[in-house]
């Protein structure tokens, strides 16, 4: 079974290593349980929904496969034939095909085959099943099913954590002070948080310089400047 549907590719850094849990730590342990029952993680933007149905999907190897659903709005329902045989299934964005009534017969017969099969199944959306508009009653009865789980937002502790988390995945040592001025000066949600922290990866390695804050604070006004 491929990893990969719809030409995407699983990001090297979605592991359950780089993941901070903060108040989220029974989600990620019943991730990482052997227990077949189909899993629901919902929560808002940014809040490590993708990155930890990819990390499960690292975890579990070539048995395993990760499906957006977000794409699949382009696509026939039958894209999902034969992915009911993946010994994990990860369906991201499932929240994006709500309303759509071949998908929804599609996840259906998808949900009975894979209980079949003993395939792993893995959900995440924006909001739980029972609050989304579904309009197949089978479907939204099955999808409730589900061992539902709501992602939390970190608090900037937790923050901290993921900013070093990262930046050690990439080699890097950020230290505390380093991280907290980053936090009182970049917008605070996680993924704008990681994503400057690439950029400065990159400006890093470019200067040979460690992340210090005088270091960083050159590099963030740099841009300004020119």
């Amino acid at each position: 079974m491929k990893q990969l549907a719809l030409g995407v590719q699983l990001r090297a850094d979605a592991v359950f290593e780089s993941f901070a849990p903060g108040p989220n730590g029974e989600i990620l342990a019943a991730l990482r349980a052997a227990d077949p029952a189909p899993l629901w993680l919902w929560g808002g933007h940014g809040v490590g929904k993708t990155h930890l149905l990819q990390a499960a999907c690292a975890a579990a190897g070539n048995t395993a496969a990760y499906f957006p659903l977000h794409r699949a709005l382009g696509l026939p329902p039958r894209a999902l034939a034969g992915f009911d045989a993946a010994g994990l299934l990860c369906l991201d964005d499932a929240d994006a095909i709500a309303g759509d009534p071949a998908w929804e017969r599609a996840l259906f017969r998808l949900f009975n085959d894979a209980a079949e099969l003993q395939t792993r199944l893995i959900f995440a959306a924006g909001a739980a099943p029972r609050a989304l508009p579904w309009g197949l009653e089978d479907w939204r009865s099955r999808a409730a099913a589900a061992t539902v789980y709501q992602l939390r937002e970190l608090d900037d502790a937790d923050r901290i954590e993921a900013l070093r988390l990262r930046a050690a995945q990439r080699g890097l040592e950020l230290p505390t002070d380093t991280a907290e001025y980053l936090l009182k000066r970049m917008p605070r949600d996680l993924p704008s948080l990681l994503a400057v922290l690439e950029d400065l990866d990159q400006a890093s390695l470019a200067a040979q310089r460690r992340l210090t804050i005088p270091f960083i604070r050159d590099a963030l006004e740099k841009p300004a400047k020119t």
